[in-house]
Parts: C-alpha cells; sequence; structure tokens
C-alpha cells in the first residue's frame, strides 16, 4: 500500500511531516505544485543571488510552524480535536495559493483591485469542491468565521506562522542574518486566553527581537532600492505590452496571461467565469520570463529595451528620500529621458517611474500583540513593554522614490 506519511527534508528546519493523506493529496495538487514556480521574493534574486526559493517552500515551512504550535498548545493544556488541527495546518498550507508570477510583484499589474487573498480563498473553495467539503472548517479558520479566533490569529495576524516562516526563510536564503528570528522560542511563548492568541509575559524580549527583524528585513530585502526598480521596471513592462496589445500590435501573449491582458479583470469575472481561475491557476513566473525573452526582439522600442534590459540586469538608477521629489526635479528627468530616447511624452512613463514605499513593524489597530502577565491580565505589548523602541516600531516610516536610466545623469 502506497503510504502518504511523506517526510521532506527542509534547509531551514531540517524534516517537515506530511501529518494526513488529505495534506499530502492537496500538495499534490497540480495548482498548489505551481508554487514551486513562483519566487517567494519576485525580483529580489537581482540583489541576493541566493534569493531563489519558492512560494511552494514557503507554504510546507508555515505548516511545520502551526504544527510545532498546536503540539506545544496541546502540552499546555489546551484541547484541540483533530479535525480543528487538520484544518488550521490547511488554512496555512493554502494561504499563499492565490499568488500570481513574482509573487507581489505583479499583484497589482495584473489586476488592480484584486488581492491574492482572494484568489486564495476561490482556489480553496475550489478544492473544496473536489473534496466533497473537507476543507470546509479549514476555510472558516482561514476566513475567520470559526468561533475559536486563536485559529485565524495564527494564520493571519501581527504574529501569524507565514511571517514567523518568511522572516526566517527570507533571511535564510538571501544571506541576511538579521531576519534569523527564534521561531522556535517563540511557538514556546505563545498560548491561548479566552480563545484568543497570546504571548506569556516572559517572550516579551523574543517578540521585541522579531518586530526589529521585521523592521530590519523590510529595509535590507523587502524595500530594498535595487529591488523596487527592478519591480517598477517590470511593472512597466507589462504596461507597455498590455498597451500595444489592446491597440492591435503584433504582440506574443502567453496563452494563460492572455484573458488578464483582454479586460480590467474584477473578481466577478472569476466567479462567473471558469475559464478565469484555469487560467490563473496555469500562471507562474516562467511565463513571464519566456514572454520578456520574446518581447526584447520586438519592433517597439520600448517595450523591447525594458525587457531587454531586465534580462541583462541592466537596471536603472534609483533615489529614496524622505522627501516627495519636487515636480521640478521629475519633469526635468523626463525631458532628458525623452530627448535621450527619442520618444513620445507618454513613452517617457515607462522609463521614469516615482512613488512610496512604507515600513511599520507593528501596527496595532484591528491585529494586537497581546500578552498574558503573570497576574493573568491581557494587554497589548506596546503597554508590556518597558523598552521604548517597541512603541517607535509602530509608527510608520514613509519614503519616496524616483528612478530612471542609469546613464540619464542630472
Amino acid at each position: 500500500m502506497f503510504r502518504k506519511r511523506k517526510i521532506i527534508n527542509d534547509p531551514v528546519y531540517g524534516f517537515i511531516s506530511i501529518p494526513s493523506d488529505l495534506i499530502y493529496d492537496l500538495i499534490q495538487e497540480p495548482v498548489f505544485q505551481r508554487l514551486r514556480r513562483i519566487r517567494q521574493l519576485g525580483l529580489t534574486d537581482l540583489v541576493y543571488p541566493g534569493a531563489l526559493h519558492t512560494r511552494f517552500h514557503h507554504a510546507l515551512g508555515a505548516m511545520h510552524l502551526m504544527s510545532k504550535t498546536l503540539d506545544s498548545f496541546r502540552r499546555k493544556g489546551h484541547y484541540l480535536y483533530d479535525a480543528e488541527a487538520e484544518a488550521a495546518l490547511i488554512a496555512i498550507l493554502l494561504h499563499d495559493i492565490g499568488h500570481g508570477p513574482f509573487s507581489h510583484t505583479l499583484e497589482h499589474s495584473l489586476f488592480s483591485v484584486i488581492p491574492h487573498e482572494d484568489l486564495s480563498l476561490l482556489i480553496m473553495k475550489r478544492l473544496n469542491q473536489k473534496y466533497d467539503g473537507r476543507l470546509t472548517l479549514a476555510i472558516q479558520i482561514f476566513t475567520d468565521q470559526y468561533q475559536r479566533k486563536f485559529f485565524h490569529e495564527l494564520v493571519s495576524s501581527q504574529l501569524d506562522m507565514d511571517r514567523l516562516d518568511y522572516l526566517k526563510r527570507d533571511g535564510y536564503f538571501t544571506g541576511v542574518s538579521e531576519g534569523d528570528i527564534g521561531s522556535g522560542r517563540i511557538i514556546q511563548m505563545l498560548n491561548i486566553s479566552e480563545e484568543r492568541l497570546v504571548v506569556e509575559e516572559k517572550g516579551i524580549y523574543s517578540i521585541e527581537n522579531f518586530l526589529s527583524a521585521r523592521r530590519l528585513m523590510y529595509w535590507q530585502v523587502y524595500l530594498h532600492k535595487t529591488t523596487i526598480c527592478a519591480d517598477r521596471m517590470l511593472n512597466n513592462v507589462i504596461g507597455r505590452a498590455r498597451n500595444l496589445y489592446n491597440n492591435g500590435a503584433d504582440l506574443f501573449i502567453p496563452v494563460h496571461l492572455k484573458p488578464f491582458f483582454d479586460e480590467e479583470v474584477t473578481i466577478e469575472n472569476f466567479n462567473n467565469d471558469p475559464r478565469y481561475l484555469e487560467s490563473y491557476t496555469l500562471l507562474d513566473d516562467f511565463d513571464i520570463w519566456y514572454a520578456l525573452k520574446v518581447w526584447a526582439l520586438h519592433s517597439d522600442k520600448v517595450l523591447a529595451g525594458l525587457s531587454h534590459s531586465l534580462i541583462s540586469r541592466n537596471l536603472f538608477q534609483i533615489t529614496i528620500t524622505s522627501e516627495r521629489p519636487g515636480a521640478e526635479l521629475y519633469n526635468k528627468i523626463k525631458n532628458k529621458v525623452k530627448a535621450n530616447y527619442a520618444i513620445t511624452s507618454s513613452e517617457v512613463e515607462y522609463y521614469v517611474s516615482k512613488g512610496s514605499i512604507s515600513n511599520s513593524a507593528y501596527i496595532a489597530e484591528g491585529k494586537k500583540i497581546n500578552i498574558l502577565m503573570k497576574d493573568g491580565r491581557v494587554i497589548d505589548i506596546t503597554q508590556a513593554a518597558d523598552l521604548p523602541n517597541i512603541k517607535a516600531m509602530s509608527k510608520i516610516v514613509r519614503k519616496y522614490y524616483l528612478c530612471w536610466p542609469k546613464h540619464i545623469s542630472l
């Protein structure tokens, strides 16, 4: 008899067990295997060459941490039904199944109004039909409809298994040591109070280190200036290709990408026509990379130039400042680019990009990190911590970027 209780050797945690036949079958689903072909950090490997890990790795890692957390709860005397535990594992395993090519990089380029969480839910509902309702409880946990709220908080909160895994995993694969959080100790410090997730008082400093690591990882990895520039270039390539396609140009479009070029897609399209979800769940990084290689040979010099620049890593330069760039500087750069490339005013928008980035390690509104004090009180970590940097990390830091071709000097 074929055994489905497999063990996977993970470079971050060691051996990861697949705890049930249903979870094994879900991992084997083509829609989940697709996550092998979607990079966790988009184009970050252009900065950190080791950042080649995928959403597949992350999903398995988050499931592993969920398993460890549930085991810890049971050792502390909390009763968890087997069905609840399996549902929580499924919810975290599938939490990112709705990500598209390059993860967050193209999320607002393919669809302006559909977050990947909505697509994850659609895929989970589709799988639930296939598995005769066996994912119903997992969906309730994922959507915060289950009465034991701590299960959802383990999937989505300020201190969920998603964040515990991606910080440690991204730190490992980028080589940025600040991401190496003590996830094992944090898990041991988690507890349940009145069906909500809490951290025992003795774990305050571990949480402080976690929040500090998250803040540093955002500046050093997720919001690295070169990654921001590469992301903008890729979004501009997609925008240019869509513009050419919609204006009747002879342009190769990957078959699974084409439905999302034909019109502005909304969640209603996915709900009303199953072909949208079918195309989306066949779309991955490979489609975009192949398209870039074809577009690099196109007669349109804007599309070809940007595509070739990304393939050859000839990236734009970027400045990041605390103050929004003035209109005078922005127009000066556009005029220089326009003259240098002999392009129109509308085409120059693909070469010069501006925007903002923000970093907030901890925003208490809506999703607090609650500390269970020794006297039984449950209070927010900003009140419990005796060090001022927790309060400082709750403030949003916003910066502004401007990027353009590097050979254009000011």
